[in-house]
């Protein structure tokens, strides 16, 4: 069981998941910043001085919060464009890299294109 486990946290995965992790948590920092320090207050004034943190719902005792869920759904949704635009980016190198790699697979060397030649030149003395 050691065994397995040291071959588990060995693999590339293991420490790759963990720096994926710690970056999309420092990320999701970033973002919550922007949308709560920067967006939603430009959003409030646009919509005349009006503090979404502040907005809640009152019914008998408790207390609802739905400007903290709607500033929630704004961090949502940026953090969810920003994965999608890194995702397609990514998607389209490594699709450029799969077309290099096929037209480097194509492409002929000279010994190739020369013993063709030579097979070709042979065929007409042949037919001659």
């Amino acid at each position: 069981m050691i065994k397995e486990f040291k071959e588990f946290i060995s693999r590339g995965n293991v420490i790759d998941l963990a720096v994926g992790v710690i970056v999309g948590g420092a990320f999701g920092k970033i973002v919550s910043s922007l949308v709560n320090d920067v967006l939603m207050p430009l959003i409030g004034i646009c919509l005349g001085g009006l503090d979404f943190g502040g907005l809640t719902l009152k019914i008998g005792s408790a207390s609802i919060n739905y400007g903290m869920f709607i500033q929630n759904i704004v961090d949502f949704l940026i953090i969810a464009f920003c994965i999608f635009v890194f995702i397609k980016l990514i998607n389209k190198i490594a699709r450029h890299e799969d077309k290099k790699e096929k037209e480097e697979e194509n492409k002929k060397s000279e010994e190739v294109i020369l013993l063709e030649e030579i097979r070709d030149l042979l065929k007409k003395e042949k037919d001659r």
